[in-house]
């Protein structure tokens, strides 16, 4: 199979690949896809594996940004992995991921995330279960009464695009948040020319939701709130549907505020779509990362990455001042051992407990390392 970036002129082949391996796109949703698919392949970011003149497999990686103790880390984002059906079972999907974390690498993706169809070759690859997109139903009338301030909001469209993005930066670093993505200000013009989408802006504060496909009740695709006043008066905008819609679904971070605000809460139904995350430079990776101001560390590291082999070998961890290094290191027989799918979980915040239960990591004093990294990473957006 020949891997090459895709152009263009090989977008319909990529929308007949995406439509036999996930469905059909109805026609109303066609123009937005294209639109997303195309900003992918003029970045030189989607490739296709070829037979000849014939596509077979498809992957693109985006660049974003990903939020991990207040820190920005550039993200590359796997998606559209799609293997033509008759020629599935020979390889051709380990050979595009592969394809796809190499060229992560290469664009300086230091992390790379991806939503699993299935989790095996992922898994074979480095990437590792992680976070979660959770998705929580609520009673609308719980929300309706919800005590609120008045709160300055407006409506904002593609136009606010930057603005959008500020705040939700703002609010992403101030709370210390694990996992969610900043997809820059393209993508969110994309989102808000849908004319389905209703979004409100705060100074400390965005909201977007839609009705649901049958009309029954409200999806809340984001409420990100930087206070107490702001997030109250934003779930309360959610609540005022109330008199239409019973319920509301909301993809949230699982310690959103509202859920501690609410004056009956007896019964949480959350469905959780999991994600996955890789490790792409080690060094960078974990220094561009955020930790605890109040712990300090040094551990030294073993690790076996077979796929960028730049990762392997004996590393020295040292974790002072809520910043990060990881550093070249002679062999220490009391190193933390692990290979990149124990790194790239240990990253993401998984319980060392867990890790070193799972067969993940050995050795060594792994105490300090659940102190530094552990974590509950969500993201609202799916990719």
């Amino acid at each position: 199979m020949e891997i090459r970036a895709l152009t263009v002129d090989d977008l319909d082949a990529v929308l007949d690949a995406r439509t036999r391996a996930f469905g059909y796109v109805p026609e109303r949703d066609r123009a937005s896809w294209l639109a997303f698919a195309r900003t992918a392949v003029d970045a030189g970011r989607q490739l296709g594996g070829f037979e000849g003149d014939r596509l077979v497999a498809t992957a693109r990686v985006l660049a974003f940004g990903q939020w991990w103790h207040g820190r920005e880390v550039s993200m590359g984002g796997v998606s559209g992995v799609t293997v033509a059906p008759e020629d599935r079972g020979r390889g051709a999907g380990r050979e595009i991921v592969t394809a796809i974390l190499h060229l992560a690498a290469e664009r300086g993706d230091v992390v790379s995330a991806l939503y699993p169809a299935t989790t095996r070759i992922y898994r074979s690859l480095g990437w590792e279960h992680a976070g979660a997109q959770h998705r929580i139903t609520l009673p609308a009338e719980a929300l309706r009464t919800l005590s609120a301030e008045p709160v300055p909001v407006r409506r904002v469209g593609p136009d606010d695009a930057e603005e959008i993005v500020r705040v939700l930066r703002d609010v992403y670093q101030g709370a210390l948040d694990h996992g969610p993505v900043d997809a820059g200000a393209a993508s969110w013009r994309l989102k808000l020319a849908d004319e389905r989408i209703y979004c409100y802006l705060a100074e400390d504060g965005f909201l977007s939701y839609r009705w649901s496909a049958d009309g029954a009740s409200l999806d809340v695709d984001r409420v990100v709130a930087g206070s107490e006043r702001t997030s109250r008066a934003l779930w309360a905008i959610v609540g005022s549907g109330s008199s239409v819609v019973e319920t509301v679904s909301a993809y949230v971070d699982p310690y959103d505020p509202v859920l501690w605000s609410l004056a009956e809460r007896y019964s949480d139904r959350f469905q959780r779509n999991q994600w996955m995350l890789r490790v792409v430079d080690a060094p960078a990776a974990f220094e561009r990362r955020g930790y605890p101001a109040g712990v300090s560390a040094e551990v030294p590291l073993h690790v076996v990455d077979a796929q960028l082999p730049a990762n392997s070998g004996s590393w020295r961890l040292v974790i002072k001042d809520g910043r990060g290094a990881l550093e070249r290191a002679g062999d220490d027989p009391a190193a933390v051992r692990m290979g990149i799918q124990g790194l790239s979980a240990l990253y993401a915040g998984v319980r060392v407990a867990a890790l070193r239960r799972s067969g993940m990591i050995s050795g060594g004093d792994q105490a300090l390392l659940g102190a530094a990294f552990e974590a509950a990473p969500f993201m609202h957006d799916y990719f």
